[in-house]
């Protein structure tokens, strides 16, 4: 654990004409995915374009994908995409549901941090694509005297496309500054009890809530290429870990839970089987009454809010489905806070500001 009575002033030598330095603080840094700042042509445009040419993301060749990117998919894509955030935008707020949700996770830890720290540890967030950039934040925490950086990507599983461009944005931020603080950053947590206790609570909730019970719950975790899987990337088999534990602690048998994917882009294979088309053979078959949970994103967002609250169970009423029950991502709840919390707890062990 930080210990919190070892701070360490450092500014009782300084001569006078030093700069002013500040009192040395521990940062913690949360990092989503990213939105865009509206769903206007040019906003929308700005974000894919972020997003679509970052290599961890697309790895085809630039001389390749860059001339498809910018004269095809960017001419067209940014008004669908629109369309889809513009379904689901807090207009009170301005803003995604992701940006509502991260501020408000942020909120809570801070809050579970100040009363165990004061203001020695500071809690912000970023957004990998988009705004607030990583940059803007860490320039941010330096400025506040942070001499340690502890980064948290909001991702359970580890994945190339989500952990690893998020974290290689990090350390690229580091590059512009003069005295580069000590970091580290918060390892996946897809096997941690408090997280799997947490998906469990939500899904005992949503089933006792629900007028037909679920036939069967189904695990829709944000797909990637096959490809990538057979390169060493471990994010397939820790998302069949998390369907496990979360299985083994709702004491259910294999036919009561299914993990699929979602979101597939482009034409070569992805991580099977296809959430839009299982959903459509479980109602084929007779699975009338389904329920999806989405334990791989930290907070809802476009893929789940709109993808899987609309697209994904239009595809299982068309099908002959009955009963939907999407059960929301675990956003602020307080048991997750919990979970997140104990990460960031677990890993600031042995650090003092």
């Amino acid at each position: 654990m930080l210990d919190a009575k070892n701070m360490v002033d450092t500014t009782s030598h300084l001569p006078p004409e030093h700069p002013a330095v500040p009192h040395q603080k521990v940062g913690v840094l949360l990092a989503n995915l990213g939105t865009p700042d509206g769903y206007d042509y040019w906003s929308m445009r700005r974000y894919l374009n972020e997003f679509l040419s970052d290599r961890r993301v697309i790895d085809y060749s630039p001389w390749v994908w860059q001339p498809l990117l910018q004269l095809v998919i960017l001419t067209k894509r940014p008004f669908t995409s629109g369309a889809a955030y513009k379904s689901i935008w807090n207009e009170e707020a301005g803003e995604s549901p992701l940006m509502t949700i991260t501020k408000d996770q942020t909120a809570k830890i801070k809050a579970e941090m100040q009363k165990r720290y004061g203001d020695d540890v500071v809690v912000d967030f970023c957004m990998r694509y988009g705004n607030p950039s990583t940059k803007s934040k860490v320039r941010a925490l330096v400025e506040q005297g942070c001499r340690k950086i502890l980064f948290f990507p909001l991702y359970p599983q580890y994945a190339g496309a989500t952990t690893a461009t998020a974290n290689d944005q990090f350390f690229r931020a580091l590059i512009d500054e003069k005295w580069v603080p000590e970091v580290r950053t918060v390892p996946p947590y897809f096997a941690r009890a408090s997280y799997i206790e947490a998906l469990a609570q939500s899904v005992e909730r949503a089933y006792a809530a629900a007028e037909t019970k679920p036939d069967i719950l189904v695990c829709s975790y944000h797909g990637v290429p096959k490809r990538y899987l057979l390169e060493g990337d471990p994010y397939h088999c820790q998302c069949q870990k998390t369907t496990r534990l979360l299985k083994e602690r709702l004491g259910w048998g294999d036919t009561d839970i299914v993990t699929t994917f979602q979101s597939r882009f482009g034409p070569e294979e992805w991580l099977k089987p296809y959430t839009v088309e299982e959903v459509a053979r479980l109602a084929e078959d007779g699975k009338k009454n389904i329920a999806v949970i989405a334990p791989a994103f930290s907070a809802d967002c476009i893929e789940t809010l709109e993808e899987i609250n609309e697209e994904i169970k239009e595809s299982f009423e068309e099908a002959g489905g009955e009963h939907f029950t999407y059960i929301p991502c675990l956003n602020d709840d307080d048991a997750h806070i919990t979970a997140l919390t104990e990460a960031i707890e677990d890993s600031l062990k042995g650090w003092s500001a």
